[in-house]
């Protein structure tokens, strides 16, 4: 028999923590006097969300004669910005819930950071379909209730089934993210010097003590809910897809949207995640806890997810040739080639070529460069909506009905107030509530594992596993 010594992975968090450093780490930012800066950032993202809603009350005003629609494009910023902001959401959720279940312990220093920007974003998203129809006052009839004129929404419209996948989605996300908030409220309830932190984390935290009882339902619930939650990731963007898929427009007629869609929502995520990710860790001193090695594997999916979608454009124009079909043909043509060529190469430049920097480790694990990256791959899925969405309606059957898509103002505006919207949401989040998941980082840490931990010197000691000799047979 032979010792084989275990080599551990690289350790999640970094520097000398113990379970009183981390929670003083954590919740400190939550208990101290609020900084000026967040007052400044606050500012900034109230006026962006006060330019929401002006666009908004203008648009009631006049409707949506100010955007830039027209005849043949019927669907424009909003249903892009839709689509958009929906697959931001998508790696909270991806985080949280699937790798919980493949339990994999590096999410735990995210997982509190992508779950808020889900519900966030999600927030964001549920502007658009609600101010697009026109008569706003009426989006009460795309929901299935009782009416004075006996009118139902058509449940074979995938437009429908959004209402349900969207709220659907917002609700289970809500749920998960608050669930898991529970032992990290009461943390900073019981720090609290003042009465009325004390009620009011004592009221959000449900009671909570922290007893074993408490523990085991709290994971139960946790593993149910990211058990329900773990569909809903490869659903909701897939019935998005069924807007476009289930036409008859050329470009949007095609069964590689749903996975296509999946893949690039996860893609533009993880994008926003590390976006936020860094800015956050190097103002609140996270780098302990949110490290280059989450940096690094979260790099990674990028890397996976944007070859995807690349591979998806590339099967795009083979199926198109393929099918034989010219309108199919003429129309990535015209996408590569065509008016709207500019936005299409856009596209490919930031979501095909910019990830492919990330075989590189050096690359992987450089701040500076992944930050750039994160911008570039949202930027370049925006320029996927954009393209999916405009071309296939501007160059329609028919070249006599034909013509050019422009947004104006009132469609800029709009959208740009949504990230007020965003960023007010947020930085509330990071001023009450903490934004890593305290309970889940100090099970991961040496401490929490009461083997091979030596008091004495305050190491952890791999453990020595016995392994046979393996026999050698005689012939």
């Amino acid at each position: 028999m032979s010792k084989y010594q275990y080599v551990p992975e690289p350790a999640l968090v970094k520097g000398d923590h113990d379970f009183a450093s981390l929670t003083r780490l954590v919740t400190d930012i939550n208990l101290r006097p609020t900084p000026k800066g967040w007052y400044l950032a606050m500012i900034g993202a109230n006026a962006l969300l006060f330019t929401m809603v002006v666009a908004i009350g203008y648009l009631i005003w006049e409707g949506t004669g100010i955007w830039g629609l027209n005849n043949p494009v019927g669907w424009g910023w909003a249903i892009i910005n839709f689509v958009w902001w929906v697959g931001i959401g998508h790696a909270g959720t991806l985080i949280s819930a699937i790798l919980f279940l493949f339990r994999q312990d590096w999410r735990t220093a995210i997982n509190r950071f992508a779950e808020a920007m889900t519900i966030f974003a999600v927030m964001c998203a549920g502007v658009f379909p609600a101010i697009h129809v026109g008569r706003i006052w009426a989006i009460y009839w795309v929901f299935p209730i009782p009416n004075q004129m006996a009118m139902w929404p058509n449940f074979n419209s995938p437009l429908l089934w959004d209402v349900f996948a969207v709220s659907t989605y917002f609700t289970v996300s809500f749920l998960f993210w608050y669930v898991g908030l529970v032992p990290d409220l009461a943390t900073i309830r019981d720090r609290a010097t003042d009465k009325v932190r004390k009620v009011a984390y004592g009221i959000f935290s449900l009671g909570w003590t922290g007893s074993n009882r408490h523990w085991w339902n709290y994971e139960k619930a946790y593993m149910i809910l990211a058990g329900l939650a773990t569909p809903l990731v490869l659903s909701v963007h897939t019935i998005v897809s069924f807007d476009f898929a289930v036409s008859m427009i050329p470009g949007w007629h095609t069964t590689i949207f749903p996975p296509y869609f999946v893949a690039g929502a996860i893609f533009s995520g993880f994008a926003m995640v590390l976006t936020l990710m860094i800015v956050a860790r190097k103002i609140y001193g996270m780098k302990e806890i949110m490290t280059d090695d989450h940096m690094e594997k979260m790099n990674i999916v990028i890397l996976v997810t944007g070859s995807m979608v690349g591979f998806a454009y590339m099967m795009e124009f083979f199926i198109a040739w393929y099918s034989g079909v010219e309108y199919e043909q003429a129309i990535f043509i015209l996408r590569a080639t065509g008016p709207y060529a500019w936005a299409y190469w856009a596209m490919m430049t930031c979501n095909v070529l910019s990830p492919q920097f990330f075989w590189s480790k050096k690359l992987r694990r450089s701040v500076g460069f992944t930050f750039f990256i994160s911008i570039v791959v949202n930027i370049g899925m925006w320029f996927e909506r954009f393209v999916i969405t405009v071309t296939s309606l501007a160059n329609d059957y028919l070249p006599s009905s034909w013509d050019y898509y422009s947004p104006t103002i009132w469609d800029v505006l709009t959208y740009v107030g949504t990230f007020g919207l965003f960023f007010t949401m947020f930085l509330l989040f990071l001023r009450f509530l903490p934004m890593v998941a305290l309970a889940e980082v100090k099970a991961v840490i040496p401490q929490a594992d009461p083997h091979n931990y030596d008091e004495e010197t305050n190491e952890y000691h791999a453990p020595e596993i016995e392994v046979p000799e393996p026999q050698s047979k005689k012939v």
